[in-house]
């Protein structure tokens, strides 16, 4: 079984030793194995699990659900009900978001046309 310092752990996951430390501090990482020396090892399962972190996070999941989802990854196959509707919900709150943006990127991109017919506008005044 492949094992991974910190520093490996934190370019793997893209995730900051500190950040790390804070998860494991806070239970979004539990059981995390330790070398002789008392230091942190890595496993691929850990990797795996900070991937599924990554996502929901940079989709916009709040620190308490991530931690309501690992209490329940934890609690085992009782539990998968109960993560699929949370994931759910979180979905429908992700498309939410996007469709809010895809609203602003349409003003964006009116404005962007806007500037764009003005400048062409003012070169073939200059012509």
């Amino acid at each position: 079984m492949t094992l991974y310092s910190p520093a490996e752990t934190a370019e793997k996951s893209g995730f900051s030793i500190d950040t790390l430390r804070y998860y494991e501090k806070i239970g979004l990482l539990w059981d995390i194995a330790r070398n002789a020396s008392g230091r942190r090892r890595f496993s691929e399962n850990d990797l795996q699990w900070l991937h599924v972190l990554r996502c929901l996070r940079e989709t916009g999941m709040p620190i308490a659900e991530m931690l309501r989802y690992a209490e329940l990854a934890r609690a085992g196959d009782a539990t998968l009900e109960a993560r699929f509707e949370l994931l759910k919900e979180h979905d429908r709150r992700v498309e939410q978001r996007i469709a809010r943006l895809r609203e602003q990127q349409e003003q964006v991109q009116w404005k962007i046309g806007f500037y764009a017919e003005f400048l062409a506008e003012r070169a073939a005044a200059s012509a």
